[in-house]
């Protein structure tokens, strides 16, 4: 794994991975606990926590923080797959298997938060990699982060797929009584074949949405970005009918719909667990993604109009203020700038 002498990149990300962490500054841990096996974990101390979102990228937001890199849940489609390439690892097997932990990020935000400079902007979680991940039950970095955001008032939001969140519920609650906080699960169908190979480190559809449930029943609002929407294996009206009641069940304020995009490093992954397990498909995806790493606007709309449809027919309103953030797909390719770390943020809670 490169972590210094990085500058060979020619568009500088693996320049700014060198300022973040040095070879140093690595130490790398293995778990014998099932949970953990085969997995390998590079602790680091960052020297900067909070990202900066470039303005191109017409987010609602500046700023995300993210504790990880790599991402245990393994989604086959995951766009942040591209990152690892950064650090000389592979964006399939060691994406999922070779996890980098910021141990420092509670104390580092809080270090941020309290500097003058910072004029208390909303922080975006999960918009890269799941920080609430497996990882986060041994390393607990996300209480320290709420707390810090809490003791500062500061306005947050978090992205999860994560049951771990559920640890932190009072936390949360404590913030919420001080600032805005939104949370969002993501939750793209509720086919239990579908999850069980393409998300296999994940809690399972209906546990993400006990989540919900749970989150809401505690006075917290909570929506549900229904993502991805899979192209021919997710996208059955029938599909997408059950996947909509059952968000509806759980008592989300509001689900938005995005449909699967494919970015270098994730396309190549997910082509070739589709030609693995639906070789059928490979031809129809090929056309679907000829132009590139999202599905033609045509699908997208008429994926967007059903569930729009099916959340009016089963009493979901659409998100107003002092409600969670929606997510939002970026136009373009967004990615943060010097001196954040190379974490794009392409899934964002507005």
């Amino acid at each position: 794994m490169r972590w210094d002498n990085l500058t060979a990149d020619p568009a500088g990300d693996r320049a700014r991975d060198a300022a973040l962490f040095g070879a140093d500054a690595v130490t790398t841990r293995t778990f014998d606990s099932p949970e953990f096996r085969g997995i390998t974990f590079h602790e680091i101390r960052a020297r900067s926590i909070v990202n900066r979102v470039p303005g191109a990228s017409r987010m609602p937001f500046e700023w995300t923080v993210n504790p990880y890199r790599g991402c245990t849940h393994a989604c086959v489609y995951c766009f942040a797959r591209k990152t690892h390439s950064y650090l000389d690892l592979d964006t399939g097997l060691d994406f999922d298997s070779q996890i980098v932990v910021k141990v420092n990020a509670p104390e580092l935000l809080r270090r941020q938060l309290g500097s003058r400079r910072w004029q208390g902007e909303h922080i975006a979680m999960g918009t890269n990699v799941d920080c609430y991940q497996r990882a986060e039950g041994r390393y607990r970095l996300m209480p320290g982060i709420i707390a810090a955001l809490r003791d500062h008032a500061n306005p947050f939001s978090i992205l999860t797929k994560g049951t771990l969140i559920l640890r932190d519920l009072d936390l949360l609650k404590q913030a919420s009584e001080v600032t805005d906080v939104g949370i969002s699960v993501s939750v793209g169908f509720t086919d239990s074949q579908l999850w069980r190979t393409v998300e296999p480190g994940t809690p399972a559809p209906e546990r993400r949405l006990d989540v919900v449930r749970t989150l809401t029943d505690h006075g917290i609002g909570c929506g549900v970005l229904m993502a991805p929407v899979i192209p021919f294996l997710g996208d059955s009206p029938a599909q997408l009918r059950a996947t909509v009641r059952a968000i509806a069940a759980s008592g989300a304020t509001s689900v938005t719909p995005l449909v699967l995009h494919l970015r270098p490093g994730a396309r190549e992954w997910f082509m070739a667990w589709l030609e693995h397990y639906h070789p059928y498909l490979v031809r129809r995806y090929e056309r679907l993604y000829a132009e590139g790493a999202y599905a033609p606007k045509w699908y997208q709309r008429r994926i967007t109009r059903q569930v729009h449809e099916l959340a009016q027919e089963y009493g979901i309103g659409p998100t107003r203020a002092g409600m969670p953030r929606r997510i939002a797909a970026p136009s373009e390719p967004a990615e943060p700038v010097a001196p954040a770390t190379p974490e794009p943020t392409q899934l964002t809670l507005l």
